[in-house]
């Protein structure tokens, strides 16, 4: 078998898998108090879970905005009660504060690199606009969307779920990743792929990063 695809930035199937499986694993042992794990979808085709096709979900992440400061949790976290807030009207502020991400990596064959795939919703279960998501957004989240040109957010109908969901388009991942990986050997570069990844591609719609995602063990 040849070296690793990742030396030109690109992913094969079967090393995306093994990167999915790995961020998983790892993400786990972290324990990211703030957000929820990392979970491995397998594909259903013609209603049987595929043994060599998923994506790697994310779902559950809430983000309150108070004033400017936006803060990020998991939707096991609590949310504000009503029992607990004096008037109406601050009970609805507060919901109107508070919206629900789920994020999704799935494998781009076209590319051959991971696609960041990411929805919002309103407390009371509607989509956000992508002006919507950009408010939500830290600053040097949106500095880094109108500065690189390698990061830019589309919309596009998810592979698997066959609904429209935004993503950041892939046209330059292989670029920025051969020059994430090159210091690592085949073996640590395929494996660390979707953590490297996930560094850049977090960082374009305010996830939190863990720094010791990206460190090899």
């Amino acid at each position: 078998m040849g070296s690793s695809s990742a030396c030109d930035g690109t992913l094969s199937l079967d090393e995306f898998n093994a990167s999915a499986k790995a961020l998983v694993t790892k993400w786990r042992g972290i324990d990211v108090d703030a957000l929820p794990d990392w979970e491995w979808r397998p594909c259903r085709k013609m209603g049987v879970p595929s043994e060599t096709e998923g994506f790697v979900a994310l779902e559950g992440v809430y983000r309150i905005r108070a004033g400017s400061q936006q803060i990020e949790e998991s939707s096991d976290d609590p949310v504000p009660d009503d029992d607990v807030v004096g008037h109406d009207t601050s009970v609805q502020s507060s919901r109107d504060n508070v919206h629900l991400y789920d994020f999704h990596i799935v494998y781009s064959f076209s590319y051959k690199v991971p696609v960041l795939y990411f929805q919002g919703l309103q407390a009371g279960g509607q989509l956000l606009t992508l002006d919507e998501i950009k408010k939500d957004l830290p600053p040097h989240s949106l500095q880094l969307l109108n500065e690189s040109k390698w990061t830019f957010i589309t919309r596009e109908e998810h592979p698997h779920l066959s609904r429209p969901w935004f993503t950041l388009h892939p046209c330059g991942t292989s670029d920025w990743m051969k020059l994430l990986l090159h210091k690592l050997g085949d073996k640590d570069r395929s494996l660390q792929y979707l953590p490297a990844w996930l560094s850049v591609a977090g960082q374009a719609v305010g996830l939190k990063i863990p720094l010791k995602l990206y460190c090899s063990s």
